[in-house]
Formats: structure tokens, sequence, C-alpha cells
């Protein structure tokens, strides 16, 4: 698989997310429409790994903390943006969501938590602001942006 495949794959959610005000009542319908279980969700989890795999996902930082920007927000994708995240046993860097996050937590470690949720959907709202942390192991966490749109603190 490549980009533009995982773009694709990713398309049923991005044309669900795109639409919708970045809230609790978004995360209740991601639960709902593509739970964990899912084929999509599955899919989805599949090609992560299958890509950081590749070396193509997950290709900047190092052991414990992998991340890198996968998809750049287009009217492809309704104006978000794809991250995904490698994280194990860490509290990553605050930051600020002006706009929201939409996480898809995908734990590599059986029991592994992300901000203290099992695998499933995390929705931020907008202004929104955490140190993304990953307990009881490692987990992939794949994040949408509103515009791409975050703001790193120090």
């Amino acid at each position: 698989m490549n980009v533009e495949q995982f773009q694709q794959l990713l398309k049923p959610l991005t044309d669900m997310v795109a639409p919708m005000p970045v809230d609790k009542e978004l995360e209740k319908s991601l639960e709902k429409t593509y739970p964990p279980g899912s084929e999509l969700f599955e899919s989805i989890d599949k090609a992560c790994n299958e890509a950081i795999a590749a070396g193509w996902m997950c290709a900047q930082g190092s052991e414990g903390r992998r991340f890198g920007r996968v998809i750049e927000p287009s009217d492809e994708t309704g104006r978000l943006s794809v991250d995904v995240v490698d994280l194990i046993d860490i509290a990553g860097p605050h930051h600020r969501h002006p706009l929201g996050e939409i996480c898809m937590i995908l734990p590599i470690t059986e029991g592994a938590l992300f901000d203290g949720k099992p695998r499933g959907w995390c929705v931020y709202p907008p202004e929104s602001q955490h140190r993304p942390t990953v307990t009881n192991g490692q987990a992939l966490i794949l994040y949408l942006l509103p515009e791409g749109q975050i703001d790193f603190t120090r």
C-alpha cells in the first residue's frame, strides 16, 4: 500500500468526519459507525502497521516516540490532515488543538491506553490541549486535524 491507497482507504472516514462538529457527539458516532472490530477500523489498523514496516509511516523520531504527517489537508480529505504516532509508555509534547483532534487508538500491546482510553476513538474539541500519553505498552494513534492545525507549546 502507498500513500494514495491509504488516503482512499480513509475516504469513508474523512467523508464522515469532515462536515461534523468536532465534539463528543462525533466520538459517539465514530464508535457506532466504525467501532473496533469493524471492517474499516481493522483495515486501517493493518494498513498502518504495514506502512510502518515499509518505512513510509512514522519515519521521524526514535524508538519510543515515532511520528509523521502522512496526508496534508486537502479538498479530497475534507480539509483534514492525517498524522500517525507510535508511542511506547510516554507522555508526548504538550499541544493545543485550535480546531479539535480526532484520534483513532490502535494498541499494539494488549491493554495499552491512550490518555486513559482503550482501542477505539477519542475526540478532543476545538481549543482543547493535552500531553498525548500512552501507558501500559505501545500504541499507534492515527489522528485527524481539521486544516492540519496543531500548536505545540513549550
